[in-house]
């Protein structure tokens, strides 16, 4: 669902294999599984409804086995035309995953593992190419959300040993432990009705506003907004992978066609070197287009001024021989 069939196959497969990869992975079928995942996760909500449930519940069931026969088929028919490749791609890997944890029997022990079925919502975070995005810049700001998170965790132990220090004799039942302070700090770092524990604080130790409000400042603001900075930041990086990802994809697919019908791999890198490929945010569109037939335009002019010098240069030559 996420990767083409270009990428999956190789010139040593079956043609079938092509064609099955490449219709599975074409868009009507790929808007046909989105709208079963959509239909899939209305059914999933009604089913929570005991009043719905009750009227409907058999129509409900048919309707979620049937959504999961066409996931199942699909994937399936995946696994028919690409092979092992299909593990390849994250993306394919995390649909099998959600497929299967559906297909789990329902039985003693396997209840959690089946109201698990929800996750087949997440499908449409593989189908859709803007969501699949989102999910790239997290994990692009993975390292980055790490290193804040480690400062982070250093603030809260220094805080919570200075909490405890403090206010372990006056306010035992928020600072009497480590663990203790760690909880009411991440309360007061969260802004959730932190005003019940700084408060008595303050009429214990009227100074305990310089510790709270230093903390708060750098837990609750500075922190938790580097963490934001890192992720839009990780967005903007990726703003143009789709389309990068693409131009590979399609520049893959050409080799691998020039190999099955054994054109030269020079003609290949020819092709490669035009300046649609040279210039970033050129690949495509009608501009990239109109550049390319102005150069072939021009190339040809070039080549018939390079045969009528020749034709001139040899004139004089054969008429001096005659």
């Amino acid at each position: 669902m996420s990767t083409p069939a270009s990428h999956l196959t190789s010139p040593h497969h079956a043609p079938w294999r092509r064609r099955l990869g490449e219709w599975v992975e074409s868009a009507p079928v790929q808007r046909f599984v989105i709208l079963v995942i959509l239909i899939n996760a209305v059914v999933l909500g009604l089913e929570t409804s005991e009043r719905i449930a009750s009227a409907a519940g058999g129509v409900l069931v048919g309707i979620d086995t049937i959504c999961l026969a066409i996931f199942v088929v699909e994937i399936l028919l995946k696994l028919l035309a690409f092979g092992w490749r299909f593990f390849r791609d994250a993306w394919n890997v995390f649909d099998f995953v959600v497929v299967a944890v559906a297909l789990v029997p329902a039985g003693s022990g396997f209840e959690v593992l089946r109201a698990l079925r929800v996750l087949r919502v997440l499908r449409l975070v593989s189908a859709l190419p803007q969501l699949r995005k989102v999910v790239a810049a997290l994990l692009h700001a993975v390292p980055g959300i790490l290193s804040t998170g480690a400062l982070l965790a250093l603030i809260f132990y220094v805080a919570s040993v200075m909490a405890t220090t403090f206010f372990r004799e006056t306010m035992p039942e928020f600072f009497g432990t480590m663990g203790a302070s760690l909880f009411s700090l991440f309360q007061i770092a969260t802004l959730s009705s932190w005003e019940t524990i700084v408060r008595p604080a303050m009429d214990h130790h009227p100074w305990a506003w310089a510790f709270f409000i230093p903390f708060i400042v750098l837990a609750a603001f500075t922190a938790l907004n580097l963490i934001i900075a890192v992720i839009v930041d990780a967005m903007n990086t990726l703003h143009d992978m789709p389309s990068v990802q693409s131009s590979q994809f399609q520049a893959s697919s050409q080799h691998d066609s020039q190999q099955q019908h054994g054109q030269p791999a020079a003609a290949s890198q020819a092709e490669a070197q035009t300046p649609s490929d040279s210039h970033p945010g050129s690949a495509s569109g009608p501009g990239a287009a109109e550049l390319r037939e102005e150069i072939q335009a021009l190339r040809a002019q070039l080549a018939e001024v390079s045969d009528a010098l020749h034709h001139r240069q040899a004139g004089p030559g054969a008429g001096r021989e005659g």
